[in-house]
């Protein structure tokens, strides 16, 4: 069945008519939709409490809304961890991105030899537990006296998320055409050259989203950075963990912080959105 629409020109265009089914998938996204963003809604109106609201049981949400769990999180000094987070974060996606670009260009355009063997190796990077590495990483540190340096961090964030982006760039670098890169060659075009300024803006979406994730990643990853820095080096994850006192866990304070310290990824993921999408969907790993 299908329904007719007649536009300002007269011209009628067939609508196809709704099914009971898709209709009930539709309301499925949406609750399921509203299911994950209620936790969050809940945590962003909890930080306006007071923690003798937030602490009720059952909570309520029409307690008054306040600033003191805000204030007390900025009056704890949350300032050299937030920049040591963005340090490591951004450093080390720049680095991902330099390293992984041109490793995913010789493992799609120009491919070397036994190149299913060397995507092998990245992903089997992946497959040791990250607890399993972190005491001889700790060692290592200690004898070469990088604990509680950020530039561990940046070396580890690196690594570890180097693969990935490798993977996920090949898989757009597949899809650039050969003309383009022998219409640059013809032209005298450099490698350098032609990565610059013919095949970057073409997979500018996989950039984007590699670089999106990759700094997810990094901002949020927590174990390492727990063990390996002390005050120096803290990051935000590690900093939020000091809110769990033997006094208890203030519901208020830990919320505006949690919220706070997730701002730059959301901000981030907001910004790059439409990149983000058309990468994860036009970049699939086949």
């Amino acid at each position: 069945m299908s329904k007719q629409l007649t536009t300002s020109s007269g011209q009628v265009i067939n609508q196809p008519k709704k099914s009971p089914v898709d209709t009930l998938l539709g309301i499925v996204a949406w609750l399921v939709g509203l299911g994950f963003f209620l936790p969050f809604a809940w945590m962003v109106l909890t930080s306006f409490h007071r923690e003798s609201d937030a602490a009720t049981n059952p909570p309520s949400p029409f307690a008054p809304l306040v600033l003191d769990g805000y204030r007390s999180f900025f009056n704890s000094g949350p300032w050299p961890s937030l920049l040591n987070s963005l340090t490591a974060s951004v450093l080390s996606t720049i680095l991902v991105l330099i390293l992984a670009f041109p490793a995913a260009y010789a493992l799609s355009i120009r491919p070397v030899q036994k190149w299913t063997d060397v995507l092998f190796f990245f992903l089997s990077t992946k497959f040791l537990p990250v607890v399993a590495g972190l005491l001889p990483i700790y060692l290592f540190a200690q004898k070469v006296h990088l604990l509680d340096n950020i530039w561990l961090l940046i070396i580890l964030y690196t690594s570890m998320n180097l693969p990935i982006a490798v993977w996920m760039l090949r898989s757009f670098l597949a899809e650039v055409p050969v003309e383009m890169l022998e219409a640059a060659q013809v032209d005298g075009a450099g490698l350098v050259r032609t990565l610059r300024e013919v095949v970057a803006p073409v997979v500018m979406p996989g950039l984007a989203s590699a670089a999106l994730i990759c700094f997810i990643f990094s901002w949020n990853e927590l174990l390492f950075a727990r063990v390996l820095t002390g005050t120096v080096a803290q990051t935000a994850p590690v900093f939020l963990t000091g809110f769990v006192t033997s006094q208890g866990l203030f519901l208020a304070k830990v919320c505006a912080a949690s919220l706070v310290v997730s701002l730059p990824v959301l901000v981030a993921g907001f910004a790059a959105q439409d990149k983000l999408v058309q990468g994860l969907s036009m970049g699939a790993v086949r």
